[in-house]
């Protein structure tokens, strides 16, 4: 059983924390508290957050502080991303959400064993360095970014290894939508069980 005094003990690397909207996949549209963790080792050179690779660079919170900043905002969801959030270990400060109210949510690529008691895991897999065979299961939402047509039998590929019930969603990289998202239309309309992922946060521009 986790105690209160632990979550004022353990600390994790926090690049950024924000209020927003979530922009991406299922939950989009939502009101979100996102929380960004420094660190990440998967090295996706499109990559818009390349300054929370290095986890040294972003300071060190305990949970307790992140957790009572989230707990000041209306909403009741929280995601947690990164970087690749995995690195760390989030049991406490996932328990520490869900004693608040919060639903808690992660984006991650897989590339590091789960921790954490999830509401929703987002499974975004990069080329760079694939998913541990034991998340696929676990993923109640599969969103992969296409950058050129090769990527789509790429993520065929995972659509096949998740469950059955995961939502699945391809979403254009940013830099190459006016190229990419017209494919994508064509794609889903042949291929139905997907639904397209857009960033909806960067047209309204939200954070």
């Amino acid at each position: 059983m986790q105690t209160s005094n632990n979550i004022h003990i353990q600390t994790l690397p926090v690049m950024e924390s924000f209020y927003t909207l979530q922009g991406e996949g299922f939950h989009q549209g939502r009101a979100a508290y996102f929380i960004r963790l420094g660190g990440c080792d998967v090295g996706c050179f499109w990559c818009d957050v390349k300054d929370s690779w290095d986890a040294a660079k972003h300071p060190q919170q305990t949970i307790a502080t992140i957790v009572a900043e989230a707990a000041t905002m209306p909403g009741r969801l929280a995601v947690i991303t990164g970087g690749e959030p995995l690195m760390h270990q989030l049991d406490l400060l996932t328990s520490a959400l869900q004693a608040q109210g919060f639903e808690t949510n992660i984006e991650t690529s897989g590339s590091h064993p789960i921790s954490g008691s999830w509401n929703w895991i987002c499974l975004s897999p990069k080329k760079f360095k694939t998913p541990l065979p034991k998340i696929l299961p676990l993923a109640n939402e599969l969103k992969v970014v296409i950058y050129n047509k090769t990527d789509f039998n790429w993520a065929e590929s995972y659509a096949g290894k998740v469950s059955p019930n995961c939502k699945l969603y391809l979403q254009p990289e940013w830099d190459k939508r006016q190229e990419i998202t017209p494919l994508i239309i064509e794609y889903i309309k042949q291929h139905p069980q997907w639904e397209i992922s857009i960033q909806m946060h960067k047209y309204i521009d939200v954070p």
